[in-house]
């Protein structure tokens, strides 16, 4: 326990914020009445901006961007969180046959997503062909005792859909290592909880739907306890091009932005890391294989999808099961 945290005094509840990539975070924490928050917030603050500074396409000097632009056939030693998370994109890649791909960095320029694409649009031909020629995520290779990553030329890699549920569980571990373990963090929107609330009843949040405020689904509360849980869809994140709507998720195995996208997918998982991954992956799959993949994979996880007669959920058996009575 930090010194400024003593449990001698009666808990009660904070709230914690900032800026961190391109977005905001939060944090609700049950900490000793009259606590220092400053020390507790400079700490959080400067775990994230570690992961900014290790995984950010944004910032030129980050260990990501000096990987993409290193040599063929050369490895180039990670740091911690940097391989912590690329050992879990390697795995989803893998679990997820290509729908989630770390390795996509040339498509999402190309497409205007990123970084350095500019606005949104559709690349010429000439330039997505470049973009899906460039060596993916098959051509990577990860060893550790030191960690480091091949780069076997021309790979960018891109950890949007990931780091930030990785930077929730960071902050969670920061917590911990002060004595925190009552937490609800957020980052961007992916939500993590532990612990409880001074009163003792648990972190309730309500699942996003991605469908307008006149929607007739009824309202999903979860009680997040050593639970995570990330949303991805194309309410948020979408753009037009002579009359076609294009989300910005693009499914790797195409080089194209997913068609048909559901408005939200929400995945439940034991990390943020772990939720933020999987719901891009389900959202590439589409609603039909993604379901049948979650149901298979034990996943807990639920989807909306926008028509004619209004907005539609889906949602595993898992995922039903976590729903707050």
């Amino acid at each position: 326990m930090h010194a400024s945290l003593s449990p001698t005094r009666p808990p009660t509840l904070a709230k914690l914020g900032g800026a961190t990539m391109g977005t905001t975070w939060s944090a609700s924490l049950v900490i000793p009445d009259g606590a220092d928050l400053h020390p507790l917030h400079d700490l959080m603050q400067r775990a994230l901006d570690r992961v900014v500074a290790q995984m950010s396409t944004w910032e030129a000097d980050s260990d990501l961007s000096r990987f993409n632009r290193a040599a063929p056939g050369t490895w180039q030693v990670l740091p911690q969180d940097f391989a912590r998370v690329m050992t879990y994109a390697l795995q989803v890649a893998r679990d997820s046959d290509g729908a989630f791909d770390p390795a996509m960095g040339a498509l999402v320029q190309a497409w205007g997503f990123g970084a350095c694409g500019g606005r949104p649009g559709v690349p010429t031909d000439a330039k997505l062909a470049a973009a899906r020629g460039r060596p993916r995520v098959a051509q990577l290779a990860l060893r550790d005792d030191p960690w480091a990553l091949f780069q076997p030329g021309g790979v960018q890699l891109d950890l949007s859909a990931i780091a930030k549920g990785y930077a929730v569980d960071l902050l969670i571990e920061t917590l911990r290592s002060r004595g925190i373990d009552d937490a609800l963090v957020e980052v961007g929107g992916e939500l993590r909880g532990q612990g409880r609330k001074p009163d003792g009843t648990p972190w309730r949040v309500l699942v996003e739907t991605g469908a307008d405020e006149h929607s007739t689904l009824p309202p999903r509360v979860l009680a997040l306890d050593g639970l995570a849980v990330a949303t991805s869809g194309d309410r948020w994140h979408r753009f037009e091009h002579d009359g076609v709507r294009y989300a910005h998720t693009l499914d790797p195995r195409s080089g194209y932005p997913v068609t048909q996208a559901a408005a939200a997918v929400t995945v439940i998982a034991a990390t943020a890391m772990e939720a933020d991954a999987w719901a891009t992956a389900l959202t590439v799959m589409g609603t039909e294989e993604g379901l049948r993949f979650a149901a298979a994979r034990s996943l807990a996880a639920r989807f909306v999808v926008q028509s004619a007669a209004g907005a539609q959920e889906q949602m595993s058996d898992a995922f039903a099961a976590l729903l707050a009575a």
